[in-house]
C-alpha cells in the first residue's frame, strides 16, 4: 500500500519528463533549422557534362576540344582580371545612399547619412563604369554566417550563429577553393575571422584580433597600412581587406553617434585614395586596366547597433561596383534600378542584388568554377558591370550586334548557373536526411525540363550563328532569360523555406507539449499538499496570489520575444510585486520599512539598469561606471571615490558581525578562516581598482606594479577555500562542522568563497551589485509571508506561495541587467575572461616610423606599452593610462585603453 502512494506521488514527474523532452524535441526541430554540407566540390571540366556543351552537335564538339585547351576560361570566360574587395563591417544601406533616397522614412537628414560622398559622387557621374546596389542579406546577420554565405552563395542556417565565438574552417565548397583552385592568388587584411574560415587559402594575409568590441582602430587601422601599398603590387589576384571600426562603433555607441560619424568619414577619405590609385593605374598596358572593385557590407546594423536578426534594418546593406572601362548597362527589361535626385540634384540610381547571387556572380567574372553549394543567380547588372561590352549606343538601341552579343554571353552563362544549381539540389535531396520532398522535386524537374528542351530547340542555334553578322529574335533570348530568372527563383525560395524560415507548426507543437506539462505541474502539486492538510490553498487570499503571480510569470514569459527590453519589464513587474507587498504591510501594520526599503531598491535597480543599457543617455561601454549614472561624477573626486569605497567596506562590516553574532559551534573555526580569507580578499580587490586609479599618490614603482598579480592571488584564495571545506568535510566523520549545522551558516560559507572572484569579473559596481542582492534578498525572506494571516504563517521558505518564488527570479533578473549585460552578443562582458591575465592584448610591433618611433620608445620606455598605431596612439597593459603628450616633443601621444 505505501508503495503504490509513493508511485502515485512520483508518477506525475516522469510524466513531466517526457512531455519536456517531447516539447523540446518538437520546438529544436522547427527552429534550430540545420543544412547539411556537401563533401563535393566543382571542377572546370564538370560543364562539359551540362546541356550548354550538346555533345549532338559537331560545331559545338569542336568547342569543347577547344574549351578543355583553354583552362584558362574554365566555366565562362573571364571578364575581369583582377578583383578588389572592400568590406565595410554592418555598412547600412543608408550609409552609401545619398539622403534623398530615406526622405520618407526620415524627414530630417541623419548625422550618419551622405559621409561616404566619394561613393555618391562617382555612382552619379560615372554611371555606366559605377552603380550602388541594395544588397540584401539572408539572417542569421552576424559576421561569421554571412561570410559565409557570401562566399559558399548558400544559406547558412540560425544554428550556425554558435560558432560565432570559434569559427571552425569553411569545408564545403567555396569562392575562396575556387579562387585557389584555379590558380589565383588572394591578399586578405583585417578581421581575422578570414582566417579562421580560410585557413590554407591566402597567398598572403594580415589578420588583426576582431573580438574586442571596445577596440574601434586596430584592425581599420591595419588595413590601412596595407591596403594602399599593395595596390601598387603585381603578384595577386584577388585582394580582400575587411574593416571592422563602424560594427564595433554601432555595438559600443549607436549609430547615431559621433564615433560613428568619424568612422564613416574616416571611410570616405580611404576609398577616396583607394580609387585614385585605382584609376591612375587603369591605363592601358596598367596594372588595373581591367580591375573591379567592390564596396561592400557583410551585413546592416539597427539604429542601437544590433545585427543577428532579419529585420529590414540588419539585412539591407549596400554593394558599390566600379569598374574603369568604358561601358556597363544591361537592356531594359534587365534592369531593376530605381532613380532618384541625390543630395546635388542630379540623377542616381541604385539597383537591389541578393547576397545569395554574389559568389556566383564573381565567379563568373573571373571565370572560375562556381561553387557546388551555390543556389545563387549571376545578376546581370553586376555582371554586366564587369563584362564592360556595352557602350552608349548600344544601350540606346538595344538591338545592335553588341547588345545582342552582351545578351547571348548572359544566357549562357544562365544556362551553366541553373544547370549547376540543378546538379546540387538532386544530389542534396540524394545523399541529405532531411532533403526536399518528393512534390517539390519533381515540380523542378519538370520546370528545368522544360527550359532545357527549349535550349535545345532553338537557343543553342542562336549562340552558334554569328552575333557580328546576323540579328537574331531577341525575344527568344529574352524569353529564355525569365525562365532561368523563373526557376533559380523557385530554388531559392524552397531553400529558404527548408533553412531559413522557422516550421512554425513544429514548433507550436513543442510550445503545447511545455504547456500542458504546467497542468501536470499543478494537479502534481495539489496532490502533494492534500495529505498535509494544506486548507491555504483555498484561501481567497492565497487564491489571488496565485492568480497574480501567474500573470507575472506569463508577462515575464512573452517578455522574451522583446527586442532588448526584457530588462525593463523584469523591473517592472518586480516593482508591482513589491506594491503589493507595501499594501500588505499597511494592512497587516508590520514590516513596512521592509516593504519600502524593497521599493526604494527596485527604483536605485530600474536607473542603474536603463543607465548602463545602450538607449541610456551617454552611454559609453569604454567607461561603465555605476557611480558617474548616480551622479556621483568624477568632478567631486572624494565623493566618487568614495562611492567606490563604501560598498566593499560595508561586505567587510557584514561579514564580520556575521561571523561575531551568527557563527557558533564547532563550525566557528572553520566559518573563521573561510570569511577571514574573503575579507583578505576584499582589501585585495580595493587595492586592485585602486591601483588603476588616482585614489592614491603611488609613485612610479608601485604604478608599474602588476596587477594581474593581484587578481591571481584572489583567484587563488577563492580555489584555496573551496577546498578547504571540502577537505574539512571530507576529513569530519562526525559531518559536525562548517556548512551543515545550519542553512544559513551552508549560504554564507558558498557565497564567501565564491564573491570575491564573481565581484572582481564585475568590475567596479560588483560590491554595489553584491549589497543590492543582499539587501532586496533580505527583504524578501522578510516579507515572503506577510500577506498571510499570522494562522496560517509558517517559518521558512513556503512552498505554495508563488509569488515570494516569482520576486526571487525577478532579483535575479534584474540584477543580471545591473551589472552591464544585456541580451545581444555584444551584451556579454567578454573582458571578464581576461581579468588577471594580459591575454586579450594583442602586441603588435610599433607601426611608428623613423625617428618619431624612436623618439616614442625612449619618450616611455619605462611605461609596459604594448604597440603605437600610426595616429601615436599608445595601448598600454591592463588599462594604465600615461599621457605623455608635453614630454614627447608636441607629436601628440594620446593614451588609448584596450584590455578591460
Amino acid at each position: 500500500m505505501e508503495r503504490e502512494q509513493k508511485w502515485r506521488y512520483v508518477c506525475p514527474f516522469f510524466l513531466l519528463m517526457i512531455l519536456h523532452i517531447a516539447g523540446i524535441l518538437f520546438f529544436t526541430r522547427g527552429f534550430l533549422l540545420t543544412r547539411t554540407e556537401l563533401p563535393h566540390f566543382s571542377h572546370c571540366d564538370d560543364v562539359l557534362d551540362s546541356p550548354c556543351f550538346p555533345p549532338q552537335s559537331i560545331q559545338l564538339n569542336a568547342i569543347r576540344d577547344s574549351h578543355q585547351k583553354q583552362k584558362q576560361q574554365c566555366w565562362t570566360k573571364p571578364a575581369i582580371d583582377r578583383l578588389v574587395i572592400i568590406v565595410l563591417d554592418a555598412l547600412r544601406f543608408d550609409f552609401v545612399a545619398p539622403s534623398t533616397f530615406f526622405s520618407e522614412i526620415f524627414p530630417d537628414t541623419k548625422p550618419w547619412m551622405d559621409k561616404l560622398k566619394v561613393l555618391q559622387r562617382i555612382a552619379s557621374t560615372e554611371r555606366f563604369s559605377s552603380k550602388i546596389f541594395k544588397a540584401i542579406a539572408d539572417p542569421p546577420t552576424t559576421s561569421l554566417q554571412r561570410l559565409k554565405g557570401l562566399t559558399t552563395g548558400g544559406l547558412p542556417t540560425f544554428i550556425d550563429v554558435g560558432n560565432s565565438f570559434g569559427a571552425p574552417a569553411i569545408v564545403e565548397d567555396n569562392l575562396l577553393h575556387q579562387l585557389v583552385q584555379n590558380g589565383k592568388k588572394v591578399l586578405m587584411m583585417g578581421d581575422d575571422t578570414w582566417l579562421q574560415l580560410f585557413p590554407y587559402h591566402f597567398q598572403e594575409s594580415h589578420p588583426f584580433p576582431s573580438f574586442n568590441v571596445k577596440d574601434l582602430d586596430t584592425v581599420d587601422n591595419g588595413c590601412i597600412e596595407h591596403l594602399l601599398p599593395s595596390l601598387f603590387r603585381e603578384d595577386w589576384d584577388v585582394l580582400i581587406a575587411h574593416f571592422l571600426g563602424v560594427d564595433h562603433a554601432g555595438h559600443i555607441f549607436g549609430v547615431d553617434s559621433i564615433p560613428m560619424v568619424e568612422k564613416l568619414e574616416q571611410y570616405n577619405g580611404v576609398l577616396e585614395k583607394v580609387i585614385e590609385v585605382l584609376k591612375s593605374q587603369s591605363g592601358p598596358g596598367g596594372i588595373h586596366e581591367n580591375t573591379m572593385l567592390l564596396v561592400m557590407g557583410d551585413h546592416a546594423q539597427t539604429v542601437n547597433g544590433d545585427h543577428g536578426g532579419g529585420s529590414p534594418e540588419e539585412v539591407e546593406t549596400s554593394i558599390f561596383a566600379m569598374t574603369f572601362q568604358n561601358a556597363s548597362s544591361v537592356p531594359s527589361y534587365l534592369d531593376t534600378s530605381f532613380c532618384q535626385l541625390d543630395v546635388d540634384g542630379e540623377k542616381m540610381c541604385i539597383s537591389t542584388i541578393q547576397h545569395l547571387d554574389f559568389a556566383v556572380t564573381v565567379s563568373a567574372l573571373l571565370g572560375i568554377p562556381f561553387p557546388f553549394g551555390s543556389i545563387g543567380r549571376v545578376n546581370p547588372e553586376l555582371y554586366a558591370l564587369g563584362a564592360g561590352t556595352l557602350t552608349m549606343e548600344d544601350i540606346i538601341a538595344e538591338d545592335s550586334p553588341r547588345s545582342e552579343k552582351w545578351i547571348r554571353d548572359y544566357v549562357n552563362v544562365l544556362c551553366i548557373n541553373s544547370w549547376q544549381v540543378k546538379r546540387y539540389i538532386d544530389v542534396y535531396s540524394s545523399s541529405s536526411v532531411i532533403g526536399f520532398s518528393a512534390g517539390d522535386m519533381l515540380h523542378l524537374a519538370n520546370k528545368y525540363g522544360q527550359i532545357e528542351q527549349n535550349w535545345f530547340q532553338d537557343i543553342h542555334k542562336i549562340l552558334l550563328s554569328s552575333s557580328e553578322s546576323c540579328h537574331t529574335e531577341l525575344s527568344v533570348l529574352e524569353e529564355q532569360i525569365n525562365s532561368y530568372f523563373g526557376f533559380l527563383a523557385n530554388i531559392a525560395e524552397l531553400a529558404r523555406s527548408k533553412w531559413t524560415e522557422f516550421d512554425l507548426k513544429m514548433m507550436g507543437t513543442g510550445f503545447g507539449f511545455i504547456l500542458f506539462s504546467l497542468f501536470v505541474h499543478v494537479v502534481a502539486i495539489k496532490r502533494v499538499n492534500k495529505p498535509y492538510g494544506d486548507s491555504q490553498i483555498e484561501d481567497y487570499e492565497i487564491s489571488l496570489e496565485l492568480i497574480l503571480g501567474g500573470i507575472v510569470v506569463a508577462i515575464r514569459a512573452f517578455s522574451f520575444l522583446s527586442n532588448m527590453e526584457e530588462g525593463k519589464v523584469a523591473t517592472f513587474l518586480l516593482a508591482t510585486t513589491g506594491l503589493l507587498n507595501f499594501r500588505y504591510s499597511i494592512i497587516r501594520r508590520k514590516m513596512r520599512r521592509e516593504a519600502v526599503g524593497f521599493l526604494l531598491l527596485v527604483s536605485v535597480l530600474r536607473i542603474i539598469e536603463f543607465g548602463i543599457s545602450k538607449q541610456g543617455a551617454g552611454f559609453t561601454f569604454m567607461d561603465l561606471n555605476v557611480w558617474v549614472i548616480l551622479g556621483i561624477g568624477k568632478n567631486h573626486p572624494f565623493w566618487f571615490y568614495a562611492a567606490e569605497t563604501v560598498p566593499v567596506l560595508i561586505l567587510i562590516l557584514l561579514l564580520y558581525l556575521f561571523y561575531k553574532y551568527s557563527a557558533q559551534g564547532t563550525s566557528r573555526w572553520t566559518v573563521g578562516i573561510v570569511i577571514s580569507g574573503t575579507i583578505l580578499s576584499y582589501m585585495l580587490l580595493a587595492i586592485y581598482w585602486a591601483l588603476e586609479s588616482n585614489l592614491l599618490t603611488l609613485d612610479m614603482m608601485l604604478k608599474k606594479f602588476n596587477r594581474n598579480i593581484i587578481a591571481q592571488i584572489i583567484y587563488t584564495i577563492g580555489f584555496g577555500l573551496l577546498a578547504f571545506v571540502g577537505l574539512v568535510q571530507f576529513l569530519d566523520k562526525k559531518k559536525t562542522v562548517v556548512c551543515k549545522e545550519s542553512f544559513l551558516d551552508k549560504a554564507v560559507c558558498i557565497l564567501c568563497v565564491w564573491s570575491p572572484t564573481i565581484i572582481l569579473l564585475l568590475g567596479k559596481q560588483g560590491p554595489l551589485v553584491a549589497l543590492a542582492s543582499i539587501a532586496g534578498g533580505w527583504c524578501l525572506m522578510r516579507l515572503q509571508n506577510l500577506g498571510n494571516d499570522d494562522k496560517h504563517g509558517i517559518s521558512g521558505v513556503s512552498t505554495f506561495h508563488p509569488l515570494p518564488v516569482t520576486q526571487w527570479n525577478l532579483l535575479a533578473v534584474c540584477l543580471f541587467f545591473c551589472t552591464g549585460h544585456w541580451c545581444a552578443f555584444d551584451g556579454l562582458r567578454y573582458g571578464a575572461a581576461f581579468v588577471g591575465s594580459t591575454a586579450c592584448c594583442m602586441p603588435i610591433s610599433i607601426s611608428a616610423r623613423g625617428e618619431e618611433r624612436d623618439s616614442l620608445h625612449k619618450t616611455i620606455s619605462s611605461i609596459p606599452i604594448l604597440w603605437i598605431d600610426n595616429n601615436h596612439n599608445i595601448y598600454l597593459h591592463d588599462d594604465m593610462c600615461y599621457n605623455s603628450k608635453a614630454a614627447s616633443n608636441g607629436m601628440g601621444i594620446i593614451c588609448s585603453q584596450v584590455c578591460i
